[in-house]
This record gives structure tokens, C-alpha cells and sequence, in this order.
């Protein structure tokens, strides 16, 4: 890990401490650099959008609370079964992109599974190529890998589950008032909260090797959020959901969210869509709104019917309802 995600790590363990701060000191005795390397460290940090306060004679402090996260505690805080069958776990610093990371490498073994968190991905994505913007100990941004016996007529219903799945894990750690935006996002009142991006690679008939990536927002700087709204995307966080109490911890979140998660893949191998069907139903962001659509599919609006029970998003127009596979879906607003 650099030295900008080391002093992050530092910064964020000592968040909760009265005043909060770190000397830049104490920093460079901790980690064996000087004062000055620690100084761009805190300035790499600011350039990756960790927003970083700087006191004459008191130090560092993170601007926003969050907390560590690292591998140990994470593999500690899921079930001896999960334990068991992970094969390897890493909460890692920097890298291109955690999905990109676990799709180059050798599927698991049926049963076993791989994850992999990162603090900041350079090549961070969301679906349809779009970039993921995460700060440094602003969010969670994990993936996680799984191999399927074989390519289910289903697949495609996948992230509908995951979302499922996603919303059991944030109840577990205290978090209400999520629902789902078909195919892929976890939405609130106040924006967009998270992400699902499913990639998968396969063979002839053979296995199914399948990346789940979930990136959650945990605390965003204000000037992130800014930029975000002017690309067209309002931005929740779990500071705001959880506000006046603080943000879950990001490993007891990142643990639920593969608890769940890999409780997910199995019941869909076992039984596909139909188990989450009801919980996704009532979850519904866009059910009953009229909505816009962009893509291959028969209609380009109408208003939105909820989801079929092989995931599809049923929409109705002049009496009609189609079934829409793929595709993008905004909500129509009366001026549109």
C-alpha cells in the first residue's frame, strides 16, 4: 500500500479520538519517511478526493469520519462457513479495478469464492463503461467472484438478486430506506447510493465464472457530490442515511455485504429469480412511474409495471405492457 493510502488508514483509525488529529510528526516516525513525503501524501490523497483538514501545531484530520479497512478484519467478521470457503481475500490500496483484478484471475473452485476491496481504483467502473467515482475511505467498492456450473437461461436477472441481497446487507448493519432502480442501483430519496456491475466469463458448456462489483457510498465530500450533479447524477451517502448517528463501519458493511451476497449466488443457482421476486417488488423505485427508456427495446416510455419473474421490467404504453430486457431508464418528469 503507498503512502497516501497508509496515512489515510492512519487518519481514519484515529478519526473518533478527541480532536481527531495526527501530527505530521508522529506520521513520519510511524511510517520512517519525513515530513515532507508525508506532506504530498496528504496532497495525493486531496488530488484522489479525500477531503484532508491541515492544522498549524495540531496536524491532519480526515474531513469526514470513516474507518479502516482492512482484509484481517474483514475475513474475521464473516461466518466460519464463509471462512471456510473463501479462497483468498484482499482489502488492497490502489488498483485499476476490482472487477478487471478477480475477472484476469483463475475461476474459483464450485463453493469457493474470491473478494477483493480497493480504496481507490483508477479505472473504476460502472455499467455500460461509465466511470465510478469513490474517494479514498469514502466508500466501499468491493467484488467479489463466483463460478456458476453453467450459463442459467436466468443470468440475466443476476443483479436483480444482488440488489436484493445488497439491500438485506445495509438493513444488517442499520441502514433503511433503500430501494432498487432497475437493472442495477441502490437509490434513495436523496440520489444514487450504490452500483451493481456483473461481468462474466465462459467457456462452451462448460462452468461460468462470474464478478460481482458493488461500490456503496459511505461519506462523499460536498465538492464530489457537486461534480457528480453537474455529470447528471445526484449522489447519496450512508453518513446522510445514518446521520444523526454515524456511518456503519465500512468492514462490518463490506462483511454483510458478501454474507449476503454469496448467500445470493447460491439461492439463484438453486432456484433463480423467484426467490427474491417479492423483496425486489417491494423495493421498486421506478413501479407505477412514468419512465423514459433508451436502448434496443419496443417502446421508448410508458410507465413502469415492476419486474417479471425472470427480471424483466414490464412497461406499459396504450394499454400495453412490454417487457424490457436491457436498456437505460429514467424516471419522466412532467416537463419531459
Amino acid at each position: 500500500m503507498n503512502l497516501a493510502l497508509q496515512v489515510l488508514q492512519r487518519l481514519a483509525a484515529h478519526r473518533s479520538a478527541p480532536g481527531g488529529f495526527v501530527s505530521g510528526a508522529e506520521l513520519a516516525g510511524e511510517f520512517g519517511v519525513t515530513r515532507s513525503a508525508v506532506w504530498k501524501a496528504v496532497g495525493r490523497l486531496r488530488a484522489m478526493g479525500t477531503a484532508v483538514e491541515a492544522v498549524t501545531n495540531r496536524g491532519y484530520r480526515l474531513a469526514l469520519p470513516t474507518t479502516p479497512l482492512d482484509g484481517e478484519t474483514v475475513r474475521a467478521l464473516l461466518p466460519p462457513a464463509l471462512q471456510a470457503a473463501l479462497r483468498e481475500g484482499e482489502c488492497a490500496g490502489e488498483v485499476d479495478s476490482t472487477n478487471a483484478r478477480l475477472l484476469a484471475r483463475p475461476a474459483p473452485p464450485p463453493g469457493q469464492f474470491d473478494f477483493l476491496t480497493a480504496e481507490y481504483q483508477t479505472a473504476g467502473r460502472g455499467r455500460r463503461g461509465r466511470s465510478w467515482l469513490a474517494p479514498p475511505g469514502g466508500a466501499v467498492c468491493l467484488s467479489w467472484s463466483w463460478s456458476f456450473e453453467a450459463l442459467s437461461p436466468s443470468m440475466g436477472a443476476l443483479s436483480l438478486a444482488i440488489g436484493v441481497s445488497a439491500l438485506r446487507a445495509l438493513r444488517a448493519v442499520g441502514i433503511d430506506g433503500v430501494q432498487l432502480k432497475w437493472p442495477n442501483d441502490l437509490v434513495t430519496s436523496e440520489g444514487k447510493l450504490g452500483g451493481i456491475l456483473i461481468e462474466m466469463r465462459t467457456e462452451s458448456g462448460g462452468p461460468v465464472h462470474v464478478v460481482i462489483g458493488i461500490g456503496v457510498n459511505v461519506a462523499l465530500p460536498a465538492d464530489l457530490q457537486a461534480t457528480l450533479a453537474q455529470m447528471g447524477t445526484a449522489a447519496a451517502d450512508l453518513a446522510g442515511l445514518a446521520a444523526p448517528a454515524p456511518a456503519p463501519a465500512r468492514a462490518d458493511l463490506t462483511a454483510a455485504l458478501i454474507r449476503e451476497g454469496i448467500g445470493a449466488v447460491r439461492e439463484f443457482a438453486a432456484s433463480g429469480f423467484a426467490p427474491f421476486l417479492d423483496e425486489y417488488q417491494a423495493a421498486d423505485a421506478l413501479r407505477d412511474r412514468p419512465v423514459r427508456l433508451q436502448g434496443s427495446g419496443p417502446v421508448d416510455d410508458g410507465v413502469a409495471r415492476g419486474v417479471d419473474a425472470d427480471g424483466a421490467l414490464r412497461v406499459e404504453r396504450q394499454g400495453q405492457v412490454h417487457r424490457i430486457i436491457a436498456g437505460e431508464v429514467s424516471v419522466r418528469t412532467a416537463s419531459t
